[in-house]
């Protein structure tokens, strides 16, 4: 079993070390000695427990004695903006709002509704700054957006990993596989998982202060606290954004909302998760977290103390903690530490060459990227996977793996197999343009993984087909449900 973590808060000097593993200074520039509170700009992490760039943010805050203020942003920009992923952010910073207030934090939302918005509301926001603090986030044009910000901003810009358990910078190079990483996770996750004291800043904002941003963000901020599901819904609704891809309606965003998935979790699924996770047909099987993770809405710090603390089945405990920090944490460092980490170009030399190899090996199926997006394939298992992304913004694990891999043989070159993948994962998935997804696409091209013969279209790459898929899961009960 998994050693727990001990049940005493980290001390100060501990706080401050994790920190240090957690940080990366995007620009270089120094502090603004005249700047009137420390902006914490909250891109990712949409929490404010288990939250280090929040940690970062206060501790600077009190050492300067100012105020913090937290801003975060929603714009029609970001890719495959739609209907379903707008509305899971709205219902997470409803969320963050009401904790905030509870808390007695300094918290705004603001929302940009069309392109030609006013754009220029955080960067009037970080003129008064001290210095900016925001999430470390390597896909989903995060860290971009995150760059040309840092370099038009007068303050430094610091960028705090809220994402990983074990601090991603521990980890200095991007990790060769699973075996390689899952060691040296384990060695430091009890003290990782550490639970922190966190408390609110010293110095209030005053209200000139407040006046002063209400008069930066103008008539831009949204009474999100406030607002209902109705509320919401409307709001989306003048966004633009795409709106085919439409919210789903049975799923919540928020951290109320991935707390109770998590209490579901532990209490009914925890202790036979070894032997139910791949069992597609099963819709309680496995956590169902990964959209509240894709947007920080809950820590991944949180599940593990929480999975350590149930103390139910070995295998079971192991075998998901093994998801949520191994697999997890392998896809961030790989996003982390490799350029162009969703390309063909990115993947080891032994892959590309197996694929340069078999590119013109014949395809005895062909379909096109509408054909696909449609589900309207031959395949009815890869159509049924196809419909449930579609439809519930998720695909179950082994499903998954499936999907992936068989658009390999069903497209002309591996380059248009890895584009129609990111381009359906990432327009309908919940979990899309994450790391996590990202690693997860690029595992069916053979990243973490070794050769596996040499056959004709895979070459070397692990085959998975669908006509075996019968041997791991009820595949008529899952064709049923989807």
């Amino acid at each position: 079993m998994i050693a727990s973590a001990t049940q005493h808060a980290l001390s100060s000097d501990h706080v401050r070390d994790q920190l240090v593993a957690r940080t990366v200074d995007c620009n270089g520039k120094r502090y603004h000695a005249d700047g009137q509170y420390v902006l914490y700009w909250m891109q990712t992490t949409h929490r404010l427990d288990d939250n280090w760039a929040l940690r970062a943010a206060i501790r600077t805050a009190d050492r300067i004695n100012r105020p913090l203020i937290i801003h975060q942003g929603l714009d029609p920009t970001y890719p495959y903006a739609s209907a379903r992923h707008h509305t899971f952010i709205l219902q997470g910073a409803r969320d963050t709002a009401r904790d905030a207030i509870a808390r007695g934090l300094f918290y705004q939302f603001v929302l940009r509704r069309a392109r030609d918005d006013d754009r220029r509301v955080l960067d009037r926001l970080a003129s008064r700054a001290y210095l900016v603090f925001t999430d470390l986030f390597p896909t989903a044009g995060v860290h971009e957006r995150t760059m040309r910000f840092a370099q038009r901003a007068s303050c430094r810009v610091l960028a705090i990993d809220s994402v990983c358990t074990v601090p991603s910078g521990t980890f200095e190079r991007a990790e060769y596989a699973a075996r390689t990483i899952r060691p040296k996770i384990a060695a430091l996750l009890a003290n990782a998982i550490e639970p922190v004291d966190d408390v609110p800043p010293q110095c209030g904002v005053s209200d000139a202060v407040r006046a002063m941003v209400h008069e930066l963000t103008q008539s831009a901020v949204l009474p999100i606290a406030t607002m209902t599901n109705d509320d919401i819904t409307r709001e989306v609704s003048r966004c633009a954004i795409d709106h085919d891809v439409r919210a789903v309606p049975d799923v919540a965003g928020g951290s109320v909302a991935a707390q109770s998935q998590l209490a579901r979790f532990l209490q009914h699924t925890l202790s036979e998760y070894a032997t139910r996770r791949n069992e597609a047909s099963d819709p309680f099987g496995t956590s169902n977290l990964s959209a509240y993770l894709h947007y920080g809405q809950i820590s991944s710090a949180q599940i593990v103390r929480d999975v350590l603390a149930a103390r139910v089945s070995t295998d079971s405990e192991t075998a998901f903690v093994n998801q949520v920090t191994t697999w997890r944490e392998l896809s961030f460092n790989w996003c982390l530490r490799t350029p162009h980490f969703d390309t063909i170009e990115a993947l080891p030399a032994w892959i590309q060459r197996t694929m340069a190899e078999h590119v013109n090996d014949p395809r005895e199926w062909h379909y096109d990227r509408d054909t696909l997006e449609r589900g309207d394939t031959h395949d009815v298992l890869w159509n049924a996977a196809q419909r449930q992304l579609v439809s519930s913004g998720l695909v179950h694990n082994y499903p998954r793996m499936l999907w992936g891999k068989t658009v390999l043989l069903w497209t002309s070159t591996y380059h248009e197999a890895l584009s129609n993948l990111l381009y359906l994962n990432d327009k309908y998935a919940l979990d899309g343009r994450d790391a996590n997804s990202v690693g997860g696409i690029m595992w069916c091209l053979g990243l973490w993984d070794r050769p596996w013969g040499n056959k004709p279209i895979w070459g070397g790459i692990r085959p998975m087909v669908t006509s075996r898929a019968k041997m791991k899961f009820d595949v008529a009960a899952y064709i049923a449900q989807n």
